[in-house]
């Protein structure tokens, strides 16, 4: 990382944005060399990304050619207004993680319920939800990326705005919190 002031080095940090973050964006290689970003839901779960996706389609195309994947989600966490006087004032302050592994489509149907109920329980945290009809269960995939590298970066602002930013941080403000420069 070019600027290591911004790296978030406590990987609870940064797990914790992969279990925060609602979306995420999976980068893989098509077969014509072009790199293809496409947003989606995950889980971050045991240690693993896990996402559903159906059994065709450009995302496993590519999974299946190069199982190399890049991965990314981000957080925005404030923004800082600009001002008449200068427009330059207003800055984006976030944290993100990049993850760099290896997708791999689960066939294993203990593994595959057990990441269903993973995104069931990030997304619908309250339940209220049955069991995976069996006719569902065999139209989706369920891609597993298991992680070789993670790295997190985040801008909470200069020193007159870090302080409202890690607060809002710690008291689970709404976010992006706006503040005036």
């Amino acid at each position: 990382m070019r600027r290591a002031k911004k790296e978030i080095s406590d990987r609870s940090v940064i797990e914790g944005l992969l279990q925060d973050c609602a979306v995420g964006r999976l980068g893989t290689a098509g077969p014509d060399g072009w790199p293809m970003v496409k947003p989606l839901n995950f889980v971050y779960h045991d240690g693993r990304i896990y996402f559903h996706t159906a059994k065709e389609g450009e995302k496993i195309d590519h999974i299946r050619r190069d199982n190399r994947v890049c991965f990314e989600a981000d957080q925005p966490v404030a923004y800082v207004r600009g001002t008449r006087e200068n427009p330059c004032t207003a800055e984006y302050l976030y944290r993100s993680v990049i993850v760099k592994g290896r997708a791999a489509i689960v066939e294993d149907e203990r593994e595959r319920i057990d990441a269903l109920s993973a995104l069931m329980e990030k997304y619908q945290p309250d339940g209220g939800y049955g069991a995976f009809l069996p006719e569902k269960l065999a139209i989706t995939g369920i891609v597993r990326i298991d992680i070789e590298s993670m790295t997190g970066k985040q801008d909470l602002g200069r020193e007159q705005h870090r302080q409202a930013v890690e607060e809002a941080l710690r008291n689970g403000a709404v976010q992006p919190v706006v503040l005036e420069p």
